[in-house]
């Protein structure tokens, strides 16, 4: 069996990576997860996975010339296997994103979850190819409503590519925030369920500097348990192995974003 699931936003700042990683772990108490950083312009989940100082990315996976084997940037992390993407401007220039197709396809063999981290804006075809890739995508949004507008264009462009909506996950909830509110107007518009509603917690901050997943890093914290029960309510449905990676291979790179 295998899903993708694209982590998608909209927009930057909601804590799209620390979520991805955070569902991640949680699945890989009952799944086989393997973690893509999609985001290959301004990827970051190599920091939050204590693998900033690893030799070999997806960009070397995605060069046209010389590629190396996907097998060389996957790394065993906290349980689940993390394919993290590099960071210097001259590996994206050098990658050819339409790649991923293949890197996803051969992921697919050996894995029961893919999350893709994906792009936090869906300006440029390469950004929308991971939600086009996808099984079904996760928003994370705030409960602002300008998060909430932007979650509903990542919803847009789904929809347009084929994609269904796995839910909503709620995060940096503040304290004085009407979550509930926002909440329920928010179901009238998205296609999916609320997964959770996960408070802004200094152990997620504290985390990202140790250079750790939250859920490694504070397992016991509020944030950390909300998105274990995210996770616990998240309903993974199984594929046929081969008929998704055939289907990865064959996706058509958007014309337009």
């Amino acid at each position: 069996m295998v899903e993708a699931l694209a982590v998608a936003s909209g927009k930057g700042g909601t804590g799209k990576t620390t979520a991805t990683l955070a569902l991640g772990m949680a699945l890989a108490d009952r799944y086989d997860v393997t973690v893509i950083d999609a985001d290959t312009g301004m990827a970051n989940l190599l920091f939050h996975a204590g693998l900033a100082d690893v030799e070999t990315t997806l960009h070397d996976v995605l060069l046209t010339e010389d590629p190396v084997p996907v097998g060389a940037a996957t790394y065993e992390r906290f349980g689940m296997r993390v394919v993290p993407c590099g960071t210097s401007l001259a590996g994206f220039e050098a990658a050819d994103p339409g790649r991923l197709r293949d890197v996803v396809a051969e992921l697919a063999d050996d894995a029961d979850v893919l999350l893709l981290d994906s792009p936090a804006a869906l300006d440029s075809k390469q950004a929308v190819l991971p939600v086009v890739l996808a099984d079904r995508v996760i928003v994370v949004v705030q409960p602002t409503v300008p998060a909430l507008s932007d979650g509903l264009k990542v919803q847009e462009y789904a929809a347009a590519y084929g994609t269904d909506l796995a839910g909503v996950l709620f995060n940096r909830v503040r304290e004085d925030e009407p979550v509930e509110r926002i909440a329920s107007k928010a179901s009238r518009y998205f296609e999916g369920p609320t997964l959770g509603h996960v408070p802004e917690d200094d152990a997620t901050r504290a985390a990202r500097q140790a250079g750790e997943p939250l859920l490694a890093h504070a397992p016991e914290s509020p944030a950390a348990r909300a998105f274990g029960q995210a996770a616990a309510g998240l309903d993974v449905r199984p594929g046929d192995g081969d008929r998704v990676a055939d289907r990865f291979r064959s996706a058509v790179v958007p014309d337009r974003p």
